[in-house]
């Protein structure tokens, strides 16, 4: 199977264009991460001391928001596809004013949800994924390098959010930190997105095929669902090993014998091994297809997860070394391997239905988990994480056997 050719923008970008792109949705996804994934992390305690409300509750308003955006998240890689990605992105950040606006005017817990539902759906419209496919089509396969640069601009959205979130909050207190963020999206992120990206021609309906033209054999559709359901599940599960590790990093390596300082110690080299791991794909990641990256990245992540059991420290530092590196490379691997499999085109529609799973994952995982763990040893959790993990390389090269099967079949 051959890719489909990328479909032009409408306007041809100057010499250097592909790199001004990938800057403006840097800056886009920095702000963009920071004000709804990340921001919690700073307001939570005090939007709790002052409403009231417990701190389960307002960390729920993240978990209903990543619910809604994947819901959402199929619906904006069809708008993608139709459409393409400026408009798109440009309606994520007036859908994120208007949430942080409402979070910001919150008065009781439902109408705080509501706002957290509002975000939800801007996230959908307006981090990663949407990117992503609005990278996949205006350059088609050559968005490879592309969409690894923008993980690595994308990667210090907490870096630069937490600062000044704590900045904003200490100066305005949370809401005024939330209609500040809301500013930001309507006067930087809305005009970057609607003015400065690439203005694509709306993609034609499909055409039917040729009466003469034969069906696909039924092993290839067989093979291209499999591809689809290998990604799906493959991503999902990494997910779950990351949210989770998010959230009950620091507990976990406590009960595991460390003190806090060496437990913060420990957890604070996963962000830099992160984009360390980036770095790592940008520098030999074009030498090897996206399927053996994966491979890779899976390996990184369960032999990270395995070396946490040897309670030592020095030790347990390489395994988040490790971890870190892998779910860096991962991020990226969400992004190109898609496209290298299927192609530019349906590569949007593609990614939001991946998606779909994953956010869900995301939003459920670590409450299960915690509900689960509550009474439970470490090593039960790190067990099943690590199996969790170990399942994942052999689903990663299991991708790589089908995806040679059906070439070997084109």
């Amino acid at each position: 199977m051959r890719d489909a050719p990328p479909r032009r923008p409408a306007w041809s970008p100057r010499q250097g264009g592909r790199g001004a792109v990938v800057a403006l949705l840097g800056i886009t996804q920095c702000l963009a991460w920071g004000s709804s994934y990340y921001l919690l992390a700073v307001l939570a305690k005090p939007i709790a001391a002052d409403t009231g409300w417990s701190l389960p509750h307002v960390v729920a308003g993240l978990s209903l928001g990543l619910l809604v955006a994947g819901l959402a998240s199929p619906a904006m890689g069809r708008a993608v596809e139709r459409r393409g990605g400026r408009p798109v992105l440009a309606a994520g950040s007036a859908v994120f004013a208007l949430g942080l606006a409402g979070l910001g005017l919150a008065q009781t817990l439902p109408g705080y949800f509501l706002a957290w539902a509002v975000l939800g759906l801007g996230m959908a419209l307006g981090l990663y994924d949407a990117a992503f496919a609005t990278l996949g089509r205006l350059y088609g396969t050559q968005a490879r390098g592309l969409i690894t640069n923008l993980t690595l601009i994308g990667g210090f959205a907490s870096t630069a959010a937490w600062p000044l979130s704590a900045f904003l909050v200490a100066t305005w207190g949370w809401r005024g930190a939330c209609f500040a963020y809301a500013g930001l999206h309507l006067a930087l992120g809305l005009p970057l997105h609607l003015f400065l990206l690439p203005r694509e021609k709306q993609a034609p309906l499909a055409a039917p095929p040729p009466a003469a033209t034969p069906a696909a054999p039924a092993a290839a559709k067989r093979r291209q669902v499999l591809l689809v359901w290998l990604l799906g599940v493959q991503f999902t599960l990494q997910v779950v090993i990351s949210s989770v590790l998010s959230v009950h990093l620091l507990v976990l390596l406590q009960r595991l014998g460390l003190d806090l300082t060496a437990a913060v110690a420990l957890g604070t080299l996963v962000g830099p091994s992160q984009v360390g791991g980036r770095l790592l794909e940008a520098a030999v990641g074009r030498r090897f297809h996206p399927v053996s990256t994966a491979i890779a990245a899976s390996l990184f992540v369960t032999a990270g997860v395995g070396l946490l059991f040897t309670a030592h420290p020095s030790v347990m530092a390489a395994g988040c070394v490790l971890y870190g590196a892998g779910n860096g490379i991962k991020t990226i691997v969400k992004g190109t391997l898609p496209l290298a499999l299927f192609g530019a085109a349906g590569y949007a529609t593609l990614l939001g239905r991946l998606a779909l799973p994953m956010l869900l994952a995301q939003a459920i995982a670590p409450t299960l988990v915690a509900v689960a763990w509550a009474e439970a040893q470490p090593e039960g959790l790190l067990g099943f994480l690590t199996a969790v993990a170990l399942l994942n390389v052999f689903l990663a090269y299991a991708l790589r056997l089908v995806a040679l099967a059906r070439r070997d079949a084109c």
